[in-house]
């Protein structure tokens, strides 16, 4: 079987922060597809959390649920570069614990 060439992130990050992902990503070179860079989609999702004791949460407070508006951003990414990736979400990112949900993509538009 071959091996994944690109993979799919999904980022989970308050709307506050959605211009200086953008940038992060395209300083990676993610969402570079074809002759265009910057592809990528968002949506509005609520997120919902409890921090517990010993937690520092960007927005909460430890022991209550949480629910807030936040923006679930998707971009692909070429598997070499996923580690790269990943490092300059996190660097960006508010929250102490960032959701990012990495999904292998067995064929993309890129392949083709």
């Amino acid at each position: 079987m071959e091996s994944f060439t690109c993979c799919k992130l999904e980022i989970f990050i308050p709307e506050t922060h959605l211009g200086v992902l953008q940038k992060a990503l395209q300083d990676v070179d993610a969402g570079h597809i074809g002759n265009y860079d910057s592809c990528m989609s968002y949506s509005p999702v609520t997120g919902c959390w409890r921090p517990l004791e010993g937690s520092r949460p960007y927005i909460g407070n430890c022991g209550s649920i949480s629910t807030e508006p936040e923006l679930k951003a998707e971009v692909t990414c070429k598997a070499e570069r996923l580690k790269e990736t990943l490092a300059a979400i996190k660097n960006i990112h508010p929250y102490e614990e960032p959701v990012i949900n990495v999904i292998p993509l067995y064929m993309t538009g890129m392949d083709m």
